[in-house]
């Protein structure tokens, strides 16, 4: 089917890259958002109405789920924060972009998060008696989003 300009991206087509690497293979991207504080602030001339000043930005965590498979290399992005090192290839922190396809799986969004590190890593829940797929789930926190 080809996209027309005025139709929406569906949200299952997106890829994860870290360090120029495509990371492909997450089921699920969420927590994508960004607010500011409000400071309320009134003078004693002003009317009874106070001003809305502009505080602190705060950017929203995303999480990651994906099947368990072979590749480590989330344990290990988390295994740097966990374990810290002098060394400078042990540093944390990248700029990774999340990548919005269409239909033709060509780009046309990239959201990017600056300074991101990996707050939490979950395992899979394990359960003899089901047949489900072992998820893990990486949280990750930034400081900043842009859209380009």
């Amino acid at each position: 089917m080809a996209h027309r300009e005025n139709d929406p991206f569906a949200s299952y087509n997106f890829l994860i890259e870290s360090g120029g690497l495509i990371q492909a293979g997450f089921s699920e991207c969420t927590g994508l958002n960004s607010e500011s504080n409000v400071i309320e602030y009134r003078e004693g001339a002003d009317d009874t109405t106070a001003r809305k000043l502009i505080g602190l930005s705060k950017f929203g965590n995303i999480a990651l789920k994906r099947g368990v498979g072979v590749g480590r290399q989330i344990f290990e992005w988390r295994k740097m924060v966990t374990e810290p090192s002098d060394a400078p290839d042990r540093e944390p922190r990248r700029n990774i972009s999340i990548i919005l396809l269409d239909e033709s799986r060509t780009e046309r969004l990239r959201f990017n998060l600056k300074n991101a590190w990996p707050s939490k890593w979950t395992g899979p829940d394990f359960k003899a008696s089901a047949n489900e797929i072992a998820i893990e789930q990486l949280e990750i926190c930034h400081e900043g989003v842009t859209i380009a």
